[in-house]
């Protein structure tokens, strides 16, 4: 996925700002390019009020990226986070950005499935995830680990993808490739399948209306600041970063590409 390519732009990011290569560095001064979902720290803050994250909070992110959202958590409420990425340059670029934050002792980050890692006795009060659970086509598997994992009553926040509307093969094949679109099923099969694993939805939001509107936003600014961008990252990551904001727009925009928040808990 393009989103995910070129990471060396963050050390680009980092060079804008005067910081060398062993600086330390902030949550806050890095938050500009290190939340790759929608909305960027307000999601998370979003999350972190609906959640009620404490210092006493024990939290997993799936699909965590370059860590952006954990560490996040991790500084403004003072959760305990468990970082799970798949891929391992993420990972590691991640696991970096938090010791340079100073916030290891809070976000633990590991690297792999989230449906075959051995969880031995770990439970956590809330699981959160930004953008990621569509790659997982076993949704079954996904929710049925969740409420093991889960203390009583714990939380299970993510934003999302769904089939807003019927969809061509064309456009599956291409969020297939493009965005390893695994699972997108239509609104009532997303609540479903979380009622059927023997969640309680506290809460369901259309997020397509607001997520077209911010994906067209996104790809303007990156056109528009194309030159500074150049400059900072070279033309093949600005390409890269521009293709796959264009893809996901158009999309959001066919009206058969939607977005959700959900706000579950488990028995």
């Amino acid at each position: 996925m393009k989103l995910y390519t070129h990471i060396g732009r963050i050390h680009n990011e980092l060079a804008e700002l005067g910081k060398g290569a062993a600086d330390p560095i902030s949550a806050g001064e890095i938050s500009a390019f290190d939340q790759l979902h929608y909305h960027g720290t307000r999601a998370v803050d979003d999350a972190i009020g609906r959640m009620g994250l404490d210092a006493g909070s024990r939290v997993l992110e799936i699909g965590s990226g370059l860590g952006g959202p954990a560490r996040h958590i991790a500084s403004r409420a003072g959760t305990r986070v468990l970082a799970l990425e798949l891929q391992p340059d993420q990972d590691a670029l991640a696991a970096e950005l938090t010791a340079r934050c100073g916030l290891s002792a809070l976000v633990e980050h590991a690297c792999g499935d989230f449906l075959a890692f051995d969880w031995g006795n770990r439970r956590f009060d809330a699981i959160v995830s930004w953008l990621a659970i569509f790659h997982i086509p076993d949704r079954g598997g996904l929710l049925g680990i969740s409420r093991d994992i889960l203390a009583e009553g714990g939380l299970f926040y993510a934003e999302d993808m769904y089939s807003r509307s019927p969809m061509d093969p064309e456009a599956h094949a291409e969020l297939a490739s493009g965005m390893y679109a695994a699972y997108l099923p239509d609104f009532d099969t997303y609540r479903d399948d979380f009622t059927a694993a023997g969640f309680e939805i506290l809460a369901l939001d259309d997020m397509s209306d607001d997520w077209t509107e911010f994906t067209t936003g996104r790809l303007a600014d990156h056109r528009s600041r194309r030159a500074r961008h150049v400059r900072v990252h070279g033309e093949p990551t600005y390409r890269a970063l521009e293709e796959f904001y264009d893809l996901v727009n158009r999309h959001f925009r066919s009206g058969k590409l939607g977005g959700l928040r959900i706000l579950a808990r488990s028995p």
